[in-house]
């Protein structure tokens, strides 16, 4: 008798004795039979029970979710048809499951979002919820799987650090014993310092921590950072790679689950390649044709991103950003030192990933640190690994969650965040 599970059973003849376990979806008692609707991972099950009265005692004391182990026979040709059914000839309870449930997994009455979040597991016992996180793994290890056969190698670099990375008011402060210390932004300035240790294609899969103050659809305090940062090579060059990334991930999701998706209601959509790429100004402009007001120099708000990405199909590009908006280690251009070599990636109006090429010269850090109002003394175990021999270099920052949400057209960020933390939420 082996133990398999529901999405086993397709390849069974019928007649086999089985022994499965899983969560009791749903327990129907009638006069002459006993139904009990079986779930697990990979899909549900009919047991049924029929003139087995100590069988039928035992299935009428059962709670909703409870988990259960079913031993019987498989029945190829059963009376279900929406399910694979067993013909139940033992049942063990492993552990029952408390009632009422704060949330139903198959009500067809959908919660609120609180309710949702205060009772996360159960939430994610529902299938649509269940895939989404089996679908952000296959976008991960689709450019794991890249990033290793273009000879990348992958480091963990430190979460707590003795400066912000950024500057500015979007830093976690924490007391690390007798000194302050904050919870980083981005493994940026590390991943550039084991570059000058002469380890030229670096990445890192990570925590990445904002405190940010809006509280909207789409921003997290705590989010997945894919970060990757290439010895001689340029803005361009890292576009490439991530145009790469993007397709690949997004291609190896479709590979191995476009079907289940579907199946489901998400429809997937490979991006066609080369990306669309669009300068700053070129952003200026249509916002102009559109009458609305932009000085030169500005950021563009989420407002002026959806006037931007209505002209845009799928991914794009805007790159030559001016130099004010630009983290200190952005190198600007030769031709014209207000632009730098840097870009986003956006999706309609929702920007993915930041990225540039970097300063080397370890001269121009320092002034670019004296201008963004930061204090070089902080930096100096960042400064000193460019001052013996630093090659150019230049990298990008990528959101896992943000590419998971466009991939699968979900509208709120939380949705593929297992336990999200954002402005209210610390819990669970």
């Amino acid at each position: 008798m082996s133990r398999i599970s529901i999405a086993d059973l397709g390849d069974l003849k019928g007649g086999e004795n089985i022994t499965i376990s899983g969560w009791a979806q749903e327990i129907k008692i009638l006069k002459s039979v006993t139904f009990i609707i079986l779930r697990d991972s990979t899909g549900v099950c009919q047991v049924t029970i029929k003139g087995e009265p100590n069988l039928i005692e035992k299935a009428s004391t059962l709670t909703r979710e409870s988990v259960i182990m079913i031993t019987g026979t498989f029945k190829k040709d059963g009376i279900s048809k929406s399910a694979p059914e067993i013909a139940c000839t033992g049942l063990t309870l492993l552990n029952p499951a408390g009632t009422p449930l704060p949330l139903g997994i198959t009500d067809p009455v959908e919660a609120d979002f609180e309710t949702r979040f205060n009772n996360r597991i159960l939430d994610l016992r529902k299938p649509k919820n269940n895939i989404i996180f089996r679908a952000k793994s296959s976008i991960l290890w689709g450019i794991r799987k890249l990033m290793t056969d273009e000879g990348f190698v992958e480091v963990q670099t430190p979460k707590i650090v003795s400066s912000a990375t950024e500057g500015g008011a979007e830093v976690f402060r924490v007391k690390y014993h007798e000194k302050d210390a904050f919870l980083n932004q981005s493994p940026q300035l590390y991943k550039e310092m084991l570059i000058s240790a002469g380890i030229p294609k670096v990445f890192e899969v990570g925590p990445a921590f904002r405190a940010e103050e809006h509280n909207t659809n789409r921003h997290l305090n705590e989010f997945t950072s894919i970060d990757i940062e290439m010895a001689f090579s340029n803005d361009d060059d890292a576009m490439q790679m991530l145009e790469l990334c993007v397709y690949q991930g997004i291609t190896e999701l479709m590979d191995k689950m476009g079907k289940e998706l579907e199946t489901l209601g998400y429809k997937i959509v490979v991006p066609k390649k080369p990306f669309p790429r669009m300068e700053y100004t070129e952003g200026i402009k249509i916002l102009e044709e559109n009458n609305v007001k932009f000085n030169f120099g500005d950021d563009f708000s989420s407002e002026h991103l959806k006037i931007i990405g209505s002209k845009m199909d799928g991914f794009y590009f805007i790159t030559g950003w001016p130099e004010q908006v630009r983290p200190f280690y952005t190198m600007q251009r030769d031709d014209d030192q207000r632009f730098t070599k840097s870009f986003d990636l956006q999706y309609k109006e929702l920007e993915i990933t930041s990225g540039a090429q970097r300063v080397h010269d370890p001269n121009v850090l320092i002034k670019r640190l004296k201008e963004k109002g930061l204090n070089p003394e902080n930096f100096e175990y960042y400064v000193s690994a460019f001052r013996y021999g630093m090659p150019p270099h230049a990298g990008w920052g990528l959101g896992l969650e943000r590419l998971t949400q466009i991939a699968l057209n979900i509208h709120n960020i939380r949705e593929v965040t297992l336990f999200p933390r954002d402005r209210t939420r610390v819990t669970p």
